[in-house]
């Protein structure tokens, strides 16, 4: 009897209570959330910080005072019509300027009119209708999107916006078919291999860093400096 009592005193002495026992891993890993700590790849963390200031600036604008605050809140509630009045402005500006350069003997205001309509009427609407078009395909402002883009502008959009630039611009000189598709012989190859060299740097810029209803106007000011050349190839003799 005493030996029992011995061995069960010795047993409770050399095994220890119940709070100091070390829980098993598997407790651990339920708190475990390796997720949460991980850092995003930088990629994802730039695309997250562009669309923050994005948001918040676009936000902040729209409520400032003055002729900013005023022209973004008329973007968003007329977007259509406020694009095409400034493609329509930077065309001819883009007109007078090219005029203006010692290449030109007098100035025409017809030709400024003639650009004016056409950002007006052409241009405006399908910077409008393209951007929110990729915005759909491609909705990621990511750099693998991003190039799709650019690609598919390169590919798709200058080819056809140059034809009808020249095009346009030919048949309200009073040009007929064959004058027009001997322009388009002479004048389009070397204007896309000049654009290939200059929209897509743009193109980055505007798709990568700005939200869908500010592309267009960003897409205008690059526009201000290519049109000056267009303007130029458009009503050389």
């Amino acid at each position: 009897m005493t030996n029992a009592i011995s061995n069960r005193f010795f047993v409770s002495l050399s095994t220890p209570p119940n709070h100091f026992l070390v829980p098993p891993l598997s407790h651990f890993r339920r708190f475990h959330r390796p997720h949460l700590y991980r850092k995003p790849p930088l990629h994802e963390r730039a695309s997250r910080s562009v669309t923050r200031f994005s948001s918040v600036s676009s936000s902040s604008y729209s409520g400032k005072p003055g002729f900013v605050g005023w022209y973004l809140r008329m973007l968003e509630t007329y977007p259509l019509i406020i694009k095409s009045v400034t493609s329509s402005l930077v065309f001819a500006a883009s007109d007078i300027t090219s005029q203006v350069t010692p290449f030109c003997a007098s100035y025409d205001l017809i030709r400024t009119l003639r650009m004016a309509i056409y950002g007006l009427l052409i241009l405006g609407p399908t910077q409008h209708t393209w951007f929110g078009f990729l915005s759909k395909i491609f909705p990621k402002t990511d750099l693998a999107s991003t190039l799709k883009k650019i690609l598919m502008g390169q590919l798709i959009l200058g080819p056809i916006i140059n034809a009808v630039f020249f095009s346009y611009n030919g048949a309200c000189q009073g040009e007929g078919g064959t004058q027009i598709m001997a322009r388009l012989k002479r004048d389009l190859l070397p204007t896309l291999l000049s654009g290939a060299l200059y929209w897509p740097v743009c193109d980055f810029v505007t798709l990568r860093y700005l939200p869908v209803r500010l592309q267009p106007l960003l897409n205008s000011t690059f526009t201000y400096v290519w049109t000056i050349f267009l303007t130029y190839m458009a009503n050389r003799g």
